[in-house]
């Protein structure tokens, strides 16, 4: 069975390195805590996947989703690892809210060591515009 993964946009986030601070600044035991106001309808298919996070319109890195659990005033938390793995960037338009993500769709991890994930936004859109990227 394929996992399934979220995308979720880093708000006010302008580059991975903001992003990366971010989640160290709200992480604890090694776990961040994304709310949502609504439960996913294919939530068990989401443990031991992926939520992408969208800086500038491109995906840039990925925390693994460990479980859902439900707060007291209603909404959700999703869970994730404290870990960011930075993956190869691929363009995605900004949305509110979450998207699924299939497995097929999922950029795999910059283990290449390219840097691509911390070009500027600006300069990886003009390389990607000319299919150099």
């Amino acid at each position: 069975m394929s996992k399934l993964h979220l995308t979720k946009v880093a708000f006010a986030c302008r580059d991975l390195e903001m992003l990366q601070q971010r989640i160290a600044g709200r992480a604890v035991a090694g776990e961040l805590r994304v709310v949502t106001r609504m439960r996913p309808k294919r939530a068990a298919e989401l443990i031991g996947g992926s939520l992408y996070w969208i800086v500038k319109h491109r995906l840039i890195g990925a925390q693994e989703i460990l479980r859902l659990e439900d707060r007291e005033d209603g909404r959700i938390d999703i869970v994730c690892s404290a870990d960011l793995v930075v993956v190869s960037p691929i363009p995605r338009r900004a949305h509110q809210g979450w998207r699924y993500l299939e497995e097929a769709d999922a950029p795999a991890a910059d283990r290449d060591g390219s840097g691509l994930g911390a070009l500027p936004p600006q300069l990886y859109g003009r390389l990607a515009a000319l299919a150099l990227v």
